[in-house]
């Protein structure tokens, strides 16, 4: 007879013999133990769960030493906020499944959908890239410009910077910056299609069976 067996019938046969003759819980059928564990591991047995153990796992056994309940320690928000989150992730996951097979009947039907938004914006990329090109060269102008006025002149008798040559190169600096921003985004942009289409081929293949 294993450990558990032994302490649980000695906890039952003590508990017997202390309940009053013709009482329910004489029977030893309608007798329950409950089994916990403290923060040492150690297994323990009695009439009911001490309140510093109740929302830690649990069973309950029987009077024929059968376990009849069983529950599991109360999760943390950590873990609640976890396993939220999984079943959030499987649902994501199921949903693509589920529109992969809805919108493509094969994967070079996907590979010509890739490739046609890519060279979109590969051309996009091409043309921020020549703007910002003709940018740089009219600030390279205006820097050469602006050399001879103050301040950065070193001709103490330079006159100073006219009105419109400080606004142009303020509007070109600022232009730049937005054009290397796009640009930067927009290379972004296909690194980031270009890896979602390959996940896109790569689950089709597995839900198809395709090798």
């Amino acid at each position: 007879m294993r450990l558990k067996q032994l302490i649980w019938l000695l906890c039952a046969g003590l508990s017997l013999a202390a309940a009053p003759a013709g009482s329910a819980s004489s029977s030893g059928s309608d007798r329950k133990v409950y089994e916990w564990q403290d923060e040492q591991g150690v297994t323990h047995y009695g009439d009911r769960i001490p309140p510093e153990y109740a929302t830690q796992e649990h069973r309950v056994i029987n009077g024929h030493g059968i376990e009849i309940e069983h529950t599991d320690a109360q999760k943390t928000p950590d873990q609640v906020a976890d396993e939220d989150q999984k079943r959030a992730d499987a649902a994501q996951r199921a949903s693509r499944d589920k529109n992969l097979l809805a919108s493509y009947v094969s994967v070079q039907e996907i590979e010509h959908l890739r490739d046609q938004r890519i060279a979109l914006l590969s051309d996009q990329i091409k043309v921020t890239g020549q703007f910002l090109d003709t940018l740089n060269k009219k600030m390279t102008g205006l820097r050469g410009a602006s050399a001879r006025f103050k301040p950065y002149s070193s001709d103490p008798n330079a006159p100073p910077m006219t009105d419109q040559l400080a606004e142009d190169l303020v509007r070109v600096s600022s232009d730049i910056i937005t054009q290397e921003e796009n640009l930067r985004e927009k290379r972004s942009e296909a690194a980031a299609m270009s890896r979602q289409f390959d996940s896109d081929i790569s689950r089709f293949k597995e839900l198809k069976g395709i090798h």
